[in-house]
C-alpha cells in the first residue's frame, strides 16, 4: 500500500532546511531588521517609534521573501536538479507528498521567521517608544498582530507562487526571478492604477495605460492592499480595506490554486 502520509517529507524537509543553514539566515535577517530599526529611530527627528516601525515592516516585506525562496530552492528545485528524485520518488511513494510536505515545511520555516522578526521589532520599538512621547503613538496591541497577519497572507502567495516555479522551471534561478517579478508586479499594480486615475497628467493615454494595468487584476491577486500598517502605525481600524476578508479570501483561494497547479504539473513531470 501506498505511503500516503507527507509528515515524512515534512521532517526531510526541516532538516534539508538546518542543512541550508536555515538558523544563519534567521540570524541575519533579525540582525538586519535591528540594525535597521535602531538607525531609522536614531535618525529621526519626529516620532522616532512610527518611523522605526515603518522602516522595519518594509525590511520584514523585503527579507521573508527572500528567505522563503531560498528555502523551496533547497527543498524542492534542487530536488531535481542534483536528481535526488531517483530516491524520494521512487514507488510506492505519491509525488504530491513531496511536494506536500515539503510545502508545509516552507511555510512554517518561514512563519517561524515572521514571528521571530515580528517579536524583535515590536520590542526594539516599544524601548524606541519608551525615550519619546510621540502625539500619536504606534500601537503593539492586536492592531500589530493584525498587520503581521496581513503579511503572512501575503507570504503564503508567494510561497505556493515559488513551489509552482520549483516544479516547473528548468533552473533553481528562475524561482528567484519569477517570484520577485510576480511580487513586484501584484504589490504594485494596483497603486499604479490609482495614481494614474489621480494624476492623469504623469504619462501620454493614461487611461490606455489603466486599461492595460486594469487587466492583472482578474490574473493576480493585489498583494499591495495587504500591506496594512498604517493600522499599527497610527492604530486606526479604518485604514483597513473595506472589502478586507473578500481580500484575504481571494489571497486563500490564489494559493490553493497555485499548489493544485504545482501538484498537477508534478504528477505529469517527466524526469530524464
Amino acid at each position: 500500500m501506498a505511503n500516503m502520509s507527507c509528515f515524512p517529507d515534512f521532517l526531510v524537509g526541516i532538516r534539508l532546511a538546518q542543512r541550508a543553514r536555515y538558523l544563519f539566515l534567521t540570524g541575519c535577517s533579525v540582525s538586519v531588521l535591528a540594525l535597521a530599526v535602531l538607525l531609522a529611530a536614531e535618525f529621526s527627528a519626529r516620532q522616532p517609534a512610527t518611523v522605526a516601525m515603518d522602516v522595519g515592516l518594509s525590511v520584514m516585506r523585503l527579507l521573508l521573501p527572500l528567505v522563503l525562496v531560498l528555502m523551496v530552492q533547497e527543498l524542492l528545485s534542487r530536488e531535481f536538479d542534483r536528481r535526488y528524485f531517483l530516491s524520494s520518488l521512487t514507488y510506492p511513494r505519491a509525488r504530491k507528498n513531496l511536494l506536500i510536505g515539503r510545502l508545509l515545511a516552507v511555510v512554517v520555516l518561514v512563519v517561524g521567521l515572521l514571528v521571530a522578526m515580528a517579536l524583535v521589532l515590536a520590542l526594539l520599538v516599544e524601548g524606541v517608544a519608551q525615550g519619546y512621547a510621540q502625539g500619536t503613538p504606534v500601537s503593539l496591541d492586536y492592531r500589530y498582530l493584525i498587520t503581521v497577519g496581513f503579511v503572512g497572507a501575503d507570504l503564503l502567495v508567494l510561497t505556493a507562487l515559488a513551489c509552482l516555479l520549483a516544479v516547473v522551471a528548468s533552473t533553481p534561478s528562475f524561482v528567484l526571478i519569477g517570484t520577485f517579478g510576480f511580487m513586484l508586479v501584484a504589490r504594485s499594480f494596483a497603486a499604479i492604477i490609482a495614481l494614474l486615475g489621480r494624476d492623469s497628467w504623469l504619462v501620454d493615454n493614461a487611461q490606455g495605460y489603466r486599461s492595460s494595468l486594469g487587466v492583472l487584476g482578474y490574473l493576480l491577486p493585489d498583494l499591495g492592499a495587504l500591506d496594512v500598517r498604517m493600522v499599527a502605525l497610527y492604530g486606526q481600524m479604518q485604514f483597513l480595506p473595506a472589502d478586507w476578508p473578500g481580500l484575504l479570501l481571494s489571497c486563500l483561494m490564489y494559493a490553493v490554486v497555485l499548489v493544485a497547479i504545482a501538484i498537477w504539473a508534478l504528477q505529469r513531470k517527466r524526469f530524464s
